[in-house]
């Protein structure tokens, strides 16, 4: 049953496109982001296999028969599918048989290395990623503005946001995750740590069966979350380690990395590389991201008062919230989100590029103070693009103010945003 304070996502529209065509839907992300509470909206069996009675009774029956595990009034939803993962075969044969369209819904929160399955599901199974909510979903943005509208060439109003740097530290510290939206706010910033101590404390050996120190785990994200919103090597974040006493080899490294990669923690945002007018190198280092912004605050220990008392520190995190509302905003628009760097020192922060080639720039600054430098940035990157003028360009802050510049660029404020 779907409660009756269900926040309707953004996601939705590319679920319902998907079931059109695929004989399954895959619904990926990480934990606690709301992927079984909306798969239910679509689904007439639902059965959850994070249950430990329902997951043995499931490894039992697809020891048996197909068609007892696949029994059920369609669409059926398996809820963290990779528990039982002879599911994926089993589904893929049934939608080769009877040639279906949006029979099933998978859910997983864990790319788990040890799997096997016998075939992809290439053509029949195909997969949606779903992040934390953005401010929009939650009801924190106005949504007066639209970057789909933008990408039509349409017109922005001039419009007020009411967000204070209050409210935005909050929402940093908060997070977007659905189950925190209906608790008072002292309560909401308790849910972070306790994902991020359940992700260390079982998830992180279970993704590849590989037991790992739990105490360097939990400094290995510090020092990721030390290093949020900069491009940082890896070579960089492994020596910051040295800072809290870690020994480990840069191999173990790796794998303990990887496996928050795998648990959709740490998502790095790529670099851009368009063809340009300058003899400029592009850099292609990521810049290094999770996948929401409440996890590094987890991480570090921080809240709504320390972040407010450094401001070098809060600008990091209030681009990494931007980054990942634009995220949650673009895939919808069918789009990539990247970022810019080139040996000239020319960087901004977030580029959208949509699957037809049209992109737009933007460049993320908490204040005023800053706006002149980001404009001449994103004019500075229109003009040496080779090929294709940029759809818009955009300040992404917080500001109170929603408006366009002289010089066409757009400044709008986090809480008037949405797809």
């Amino acid at each position: 049953m779907i409660p009756g304070n269900y926040k309707k996502r953004i996601i939705e529209k590319e679920i319902e496109d998907k079931m059109k065509y695929s004989g399954a839907v895959v619904i990926e992300g990480p934990k606690w982001t709301g992927k079984s509470t909306t798969a239910e909206r679509y689904s007439n069996t639902i059965i959850k296999l994070q249950n430990p009675i329902t997951k043995k009774q499931y490894q039992t029956l697809a020891t048996i028969s197909k068609d007892e595990i696949l029994s059920g009034e369609k669409p059926i939803l398996f809820d963290e599918w990779q528990e039982v993962p002879e599911i994926w075969d089993f589904i893929r044969l049934d939608i080769d048989d009877n040639k279906y369209k949006g029979a099933y819904l998978l859910t997983g929160s864990t790319k788990k290395q040890n799997i096997n399955i016998s075939h992809t599901g290439t053509g029949r199974i195909n997969s949606i990623y779903m992040r934390p909510m953005s401010l929009f979903e939650s009801g924190d943005s106005k949504g007066t503005v639209s970057l789909a509208d933008l990408f039509e060439g349409k017109k922005i109003q001039v419009a007020k946001s009411k967000t204070s740097i209050n409210d935005i530290a909050h929402y940093i510290c908060r997070g977007g995750w659905p189950g925190s939206l209906e608790l008072p706010a002292k309560e909401q910033l308790l849910i972070p740590k306790d994902l991020l101590e359940s992700i260390i404390s079982k998830d992180v050996d279970e993704v590849d069966g590989i037991k790992k120190d739990k105490d360097k785990i939990r400094k290995l994200i510090r020092s990721y979350a030390r290093n949020i919103s900069t491009l940082a090597t890896s070579i960089t974040i492994y020596k910051d380690q040295e800072n809290e006493g870690i020994s480990i080899d840069y191999k173990t490294y790796e794998t303990y990395t990887n496996a928050l990669q795998r648990l959709y923690i740490i998502e790095n945002l790529k670099a851009w590389s368009p063809a340009i007018r300058s003899a400029s190198t592009i850099r292609t280092s990521d810049k290094k991201q999770f996948v929401d912004p409440s996890i590094a605050v987890a991480a570090l220990g921080l809240s709504v008062d320390k972040l407010k008392q450094d401001f070098e520190t809060f600008g990091f995190f209030f681009e990494s919230i931007c980054t990942r509302d634009i995220r949650v905003y673009a895939q919808s628009l069918d789009g990539e989100v990247y970022h810019y760097n080139d040996s000239s020192g020319l960087e901004v922060d977030l580029i959208i590029e949509l699957r037809d080639g049209r992109w737009a720039g933007i460049e993320v600054k908490l204040g005023e103070n800053e706006v002149e430098k980001a404009a001449s940035n994103l004019i500075k990157l229109a003009k040496i693009h080779k090929t294709k003028k940029p759809s818009f360009l955009m300040i992404l802050t917080n500001t109170e103010l929603c408006y366009q510049r002289e010089d066409g660029i757009y400044v709008v404020p986090l809480g008037c945003l949405k797809q």
